[in-house]
């Protein structure tokens, strides 16, 4: 700030007021990362941690703000067309330049950390620190034209720099709330969470996964597991025991499972669960499929069975239930399908 006093510079001072806020983010932080560690209460019972995306969002904010700042600043320096003063060439040089090493310091301690222990709020601050280097870089390429060429450019390099810093802002306000409005996990998780169940001996397959996040070291996970109905359902209930018990053990997930016994050696159930699996996939190859069972009857027969369909899928749920029905009964009239909608939550 004071360099750009001295220089007569618009954008330095801006530049400098931008670093200054710097400060009153990272204390924004701070009081965040203190109230996340907080234990849950009455009032929280799945604990605070997500007061961190609350002062991801104040830091983009911030950002927004500043960025609005610089750009009228920049318009300003452009109306009044205020020439920079070049007297103190290099020192104001100098100065730029262990501000943007600093800078680049920064922006790679606050990268590095927020994605060692998944902090939003690191990570949205080391995107503010990379603007800095970049909103910087563009006042001393100014300075530098200004000084060799006699082209005042120093509003409209402050302008261009500005409207990317708001431009950034935006994305890391989209980027802040969507966890709070409940985003969908990574594909990663789900393949992870996935992939590990199924290893266990006795699972026959899972469905209606449903992840919820209340911070980074904080997820609350529900799903069906499908077991042999055969199987004594105490065998059963030790297999979904330890599998609950692994999760919290391995990776601290609060996993809760429902058993869905499945059988899988009545002919008739087998050679039915296959047409209809045909008919489903023949509508659209996104819908998923569990929970088949038939309870026969002397006039009809239950075919009882849920469907899991995207959120992007084009058709509704009774146009949907309507086509698989009739395309049940061209198999045989008798059967009385009762179809369950699902959605998937991890798309």
């Amino acid at each position: 700030v004071i360099a750009g006093i001295i220089a007569g510079s618009i954008a330095i001072i801006a530049d400098g007021i931008n670093n200054l806020t710097d400060g009153g983010s990272s204390i924004i932080t701070l009081i965040a990362f203190k109230i996340s560690g907080k234990h849950a209460d009455q009032e929280h019972p799945f604990g605070h941690e997500r007061i961190e995306y609350v002062s991801g969002l104040i830091v983009s904010l911030l950002i927004i703000v500043i960025g609005v700042f610089l750009a009228e600043s920049s318009i300003k320096k452009i109306i009044n067309g205020e020439a920079i003063d070049i007297d103190r060439f290099y020192i104001l040089v100098s100065i730029l330049i262990i501000s943007i090493l600093m800078k680049i310091w920064q922006w790679s301690v606050y990268r590095y950390t927020g994605k060692t222990i998944n902090s939003r709020s690191l990570i949205a601050t080391s995107s503010d620190s990379f603007n800095d280097v970049i909103a910087t870089f563009a006042v001393l390429i100014s300075i530098i034209v200004f000084r060799f060429a006699q082209i005042n450019i120093d509003g409209y390099m402050g302008l261009a720099v500005a409207i990317f810093i708001i431009f950034s802002g935006i994305k890391l306000v989209k980027e802040a709330t969507s966890p709070l409005l409940g985003e969908a996990p990574s594909n990663d998780l789900v393949n992870k969470i996935t992939q590990k169940i199924k290893e266990y001996p006795g699972v026959l397959g899972i469905h209606d996964l449903v992840i919820h996040s209340y911070g980074p070291a904080k997820t609350f996970i529900t799903v069906h597991v499908e077991v042999d109905a055969d199987v004594n359902v105490n065998v059963s209930h030790d297999l979904i025991d330890n599998i609950e018990r692994d999760f919290l053990e391995l990776y601290n997930y609060n996993l809760v499972i429902h058993m869905d016994p499945v059988n899988i050696r009545d002919p008739l159930t087998q050679k039915l669960k296959d047409k209809i699996s045909n008919i489903i996939k023949k509508i659209d190859e996104n819908i998923g499929f569990h929970d088949f069972r038939i309870v026969k009857g002397i006039t009809h027969t239950n075919i009882i069975f849920d469907i899991v369909i995207p959120m992007n899928l084009n058709i509704s749920e009774e146009e949907l239930i309507a086509e698989i029905t009739k395309q049940i009964k061209k198999i045989d009239n008798s059967y009385n399908p009762i179809i369950t909608v699902d959605y998937d939550y991890t798309l």
